[in-house]
């Protein structure tokens, strides 16, 4: 009877343990209304060189548009785990206490970044180890709604990161 209460108990925690920190998805810190296309819809971009001067102006306005991105109000709070690529910003030896995550490879190494509701700024309250240059990760912790400015790019999210894991498809549930 002990066994099997206890083979019930362990069969029903791995579940509760990964309700704890539902996947987040990218798509969800894109409000639904914005769209920053719409900008552009008078503009035919094929037709310019990178060097004309309204290519110019426009790559300007995105960048405006894309650094004041609105976010989901709704997620602050929100306690969750994400996938994405890791750019560290504040090192101590081998160890990362402070990351940007994104959601693609090379986002903010090459410009322009991606919009600021695309990405997180990640904070540890102690340094983590494996968090190298464009590392895919899972990063589990809560979402604030905080605008940072970084040196690759703004971040219109920031999160208190309670542990990452490395990414393999899907992360194990603790």
């Amino acid at each position: 009877m002990i066994r099997q209460l206890l083979f019930l108990c362990l069969f029903c925690a791995a579940p509760l343990a990964a309700q704890t920190f539902p996947e987040i998805k990218w798509e969800e810190l894109v409000p639904k209304s914005w769209n920053p296309a719409a900008l552009f819809k008078d503009l035919d971009l094929s037709k310019l060189s990178d060097a004309d001067p309204r290519a110019m102006e426009a790559m300007e306005r995105l960048k405006r548009e894309w650094d004041a991105a609105p976010i989901e109000p709704a997620l602050s709070g929100r306690r969750g785990r994400i996938a994405g690529f890791a750019i560290p910003l504040e090192r101590a030896g081998e160890k990362v206490s402070e990351f940007l995550l994104v959601p693609y490879f090379g986002a903010c190494i090459h410009t322009p970044p991606p919009p600021a509701n695309q990405i997180i700024h990640a904070r540890a309250s102690k340094p983590l180890a494996d968090v190298r240059m464009m590392a895919p990760i899972w990063v589990f912790g809560t979402l604030e709604i905080k605008r940072r400015e970084t040196q690759w790019g703004v971040a219109g999210y920031a999160m208190r990161v309670e542990r990452i894991e490395p990414y393999q498809g899907a992360p194990a549930p603790r």
